[in-house]
């Protein structure tokens, strides 16, 4: 699983930070979530091919999480796509982006399919064989998802020495790794955990975008991998947090710990401080050790 940050920081673009975006790839998917101004420019940079994205996540309709997703949607019409585009995002989305793509008479030559969401609860939005994407309700000034990446456990791993004892034929091989038992032609019957050893165990990520701090979340995030947590504010800022609904860097460490979080990533910084450490240092009275998101910068996991 890695993590490709393309923008980290809070409202407007500089000359050296963008606006929220970055790319998952997990089990051989790449999801674009967020898509703020300055993506496309930021994908090039990070050699990130635009033909191997399909899905895009939006977490909420606030500028500087959206800004760039019409440019990126008429780019791949200009790259010649052919291959169908879906964007999960709140109700709206899909006005907006036709409305722009209609007054510019700019449509699409590819399919172009928006899931819109509504819902308060945690939901099932993306599923296939390899991997299970959930929403994460937020606490934002206007409707707000984060989203839960799921891989799915793989086939179990062939214990080549216990078959080859065995005398199991090749053909039989896939059968195993599917958790298979297997009959022997003497009758005998050999348990599948005696030919096999356990998966890969799966990974999960959660991006929870702009959000007050909430702990109604924690059920939906429990024991995850990888927590990326928005911290726009540092504790001496904390009125600032509660007034736009955002949170600190102690309180999203306080979110990664009560979650039992095995990694915590933070981001959407305030460009009000002089640096992202001051972040590290106040999360990590909290929850050590923790990973500063910055533009650019890849995390694997």
């Amino acid at each position: 699983m890695k993590l490709t940050i393309l923008g980290c920081y809070a409202a407007t673009p500089r000359t050296f930070t963008n606006p929220t975006s970055q790319i998952l790839d997990i089990k051989n998917r790449l999801f674009l979530i967020d898509c703020g101004e300055g993506t496309q420019v930021q994908l090039r940079k990070n050699k990130i091919r635009f033909s191997k994205i399909n899905h895009i996540f939006i977490s909420h309709l606030h500028g500087d999480h959206f800004f760039g997703l019409v440019g990126l949607v008429s780019t791949f019409t200009l790259l010649n796509r052919t291959t169908d585009l879906h964007i999960y995002g709140p109700k709206g989305i899909k006005e907006i982006i036709k409305l722009q793509l209609r007054l510019s008479n700019s449509w699409t030559n590819y399919g172009l399919f928006f899931h819109e969401l509504e819902s308060l609860e945690s939901e099932i939005i993306f599923e296939d064989d390899k991997v299970l994407v959930k929403t994460i309700p937020l606490k934002h000034r206007v409707y707000t998802n984060g989203f839960l990446f799921q891989e799915k456990l793989g086939d179990r791993k062939l214990n080549l020495d216990a078959v080859q004892n065995y005398e199991i034929e090749s053909c039989y091989y896939q059968k195993i790794k599917n958790g298979k038992d297997i009959a022997l032609e003497d009758g005998r019957i050999i348990a599948n955990d005696k030919l096999t050893f356990d998966p890969i165990p799966a990974k999960s990520y959660a991006f929870c975008s702009d959000t007050a701090y909430n702990e109604d979340i924690l059920p939906i995030i429990e024991n995850i991998d990888v927590l990326y947590h928005e911290s726009t504010f540092l504790q001496s800022e904390e009125n600032l947090a509660k007034k736009t609904l955002h949170s600190t860097a102690k309180e999203a460490a306080t979110i990664a710990l009560k979650a039992n979080a095995k990694q915590l990533v933070l981001g959407h910084y305030s460009t009000r401080y002089e640096s992202i450490g001051l972040f590290k240092e106040e999360a990590e009275t909290i929850f050590p050790p923790v990973l500063l998101a910055d533009d650019g910068k890849s995390f694997e996991f």
